[in-house]
């Protein structure tokens, strides 16, 4: 495999992000179509319109820095902070008089935010009014993919829209695509450590979010009483439950809406979590030497970045089990000196056990399923190591990792597309008996 392409694609995916990534594409709507309006006009009206996803995970996920959940408050503090150079750290470091200002923009019923069910997967508009003038911005297919921003009528920035495989038609996601397990754990050995060092920097950040989630009990405080059980001899201190520990409790952090970056992977947070600490925690309970790790998590990246590529950005799967947790277990067993056939199997294992975990939302809850994705990733990489492996007879699962991958993008569309529609149903229903 071509190295530049494998650092260009990583440093492409791996990005740090702060809060619920969302929220964060949607306050980076919004700080590019504020940006564009003139200086210190008052702000009437802000409608925001997304694609049915981006409202399930966005409507009840917290906040960094506000105590607050969803949308409104989010597409307000980008319109106020008009920072769309900062991407998905658009939320960083808000200071209390934006928040004062955004909350009084909430209050006074200037953000106005529905959903379009006519786009798919991930579509984020955002228009903004003052009394002389409007911008609109248009983030399509990834988190970061501004494709259009208007002024007035006047198009001040267009790129070819496509269609809803645009980013995956790109050079780079066709060269992963097409790639093969086996080849990604060859790169993964011989690439340049030099090359991979930005690695580190994303398993320190979400090791220090998981600490943070840990000793402030924030969230569910999953991590937090996980800790409690393994320190009062409930529960072993072996490498399952500190995998399920340091997962969860980052979760708990960003889910909070704790002001604490992490390291994504694909396109979430939540997937970087779940694809860096399971590897990290094994690490550390192996000895196993830095620059293994590094590739390792490297390894677990790409290989969550590849069934991504098949599942999509989006979708009814609950793509921390499906995705982040399968290239967990691939890392893991290559970590723990597993070869081809044992990784294949670690990855079928997973695959087999959570394939069928939906997504209803970026929430607190979530942290529930990253520790039960956490913990499947270590035992089915033991499992794989023991020689164990659910047979190819069995439900999805192919004699070809590649294949099976595939089958899991079939599950995911079109199989469980009129289930994302219910689960979508079901939480516009629960908010409006709620509003």
């Amino acid at each position: 495999m071509d190295f530049n392409k494998i650092v260009a694609l990583l440093k492409t995916e791996v990005l740090p992000t702060m809060g619920c990534t969302e929220p964060g594409a949607v306050a980076l709507g919004a700080a590019y179509a504020a940006n564009v309006l003139e200086e210190g006009a008052a702000v009437s009206k802000v409608s925001v319109s997304v694609s049915a996803n981006i409202f399930k995970n966005g409507v009840a996920v917290g906040i960094p820095g506000t105590g607050q959940t969803g949308l409104p408050i989010a597409a307000a503090l980008g319109v106020i902070k008009k920072n769309p150079e900062k991407k998905l750290s658009v939320l960083a470091a808000i200071q209390q008089r934006e928040l004062v200002l955004a909350q009084a923009m909430v209050d006074h019923g200037i953000i106005q935010v529905s959903v379009d069910h006519e786009k798919n997967r991930l579509w984020i508009k955002v228009k903004v009014e003052t009394a002389s003038e409007w911008s609109e911005a248009i983030i399509q297919n990834s988190h970061t993919n501004l494709v259009r921003i208007r002024k007035n009528g006047k198009t001040l920035y267009e790129k070819d829209q496509g269609n809803d495989d645009e980013i995956q038609d790109n050079p780079l996601n066709l060269w992963c695509k097409e790639a093969s397990v086996n080849a990604m754990v060859e790169a993964m050995e011989r690439i340049p450590l030099q090359d991979i060092l930005f690695i580190a920097e994303g398993i320190e950040m979400n090791f220090l979010a998981a600490q943070k989630g840990i000793a402030k009990k924030l969230g569910l405080g999953i991590g937090a009483i996980l800790k409690e059980m393994v320190d009062n001899g409930t529960l072993s201190d072996d490498m399952i439950n500190y995998a399920k520990m340091l997962t969860a409790g980052a979760a708990d952090a960003r889910m909070s809406g704790e002001n604490v970056p992490v390291m994504s992977s694909a396109g979430s947070g939540n997937h970087g979590i779940t694809a860096i600490l399971p590897v990290y925690a094994v690490a550390q309970k192996t000895g196993a030497a830095p620059d293994k790790m590094i590739r390792a998590v490297a390894l677990s990246h790409l290989i969550t970045i590849y069934i991504k590529l098949h599942t999509g950005n989006l979708s009814a799967l609950c793509g921390c089990a499906v995705a982040a947790a399968t290239g967990a277990s691939a890392a893991i067993t290559w970590l723990l000196g597993g070869k081809g056939t044992a990784i294949e199997a670690a990855m079928k294992n997973l695959i087999a056990n959570l394939t069928g975990m939906i997504c209803d939302g970026g929430k607190v809850g979530c942290a529930l399923k990253l520790s039960t994705a956490a913990g499947a990733a270590v035992e089915s990489s033991l499992l794989a190591r023991g020689e164990v492996v659910v047979p190819d007879t069995n439900g999805i699962i192919l004699s070809s990792i590649q294949d099976t991958i595939k089958n899991l993008g079939k599950i995911s569309n079109p199989g469980m597309v009129f289930t994302d529609k219910v689960i979508l149903e079901v939480m516009l229903k629960k908010e409006r008996s709620v509003s």
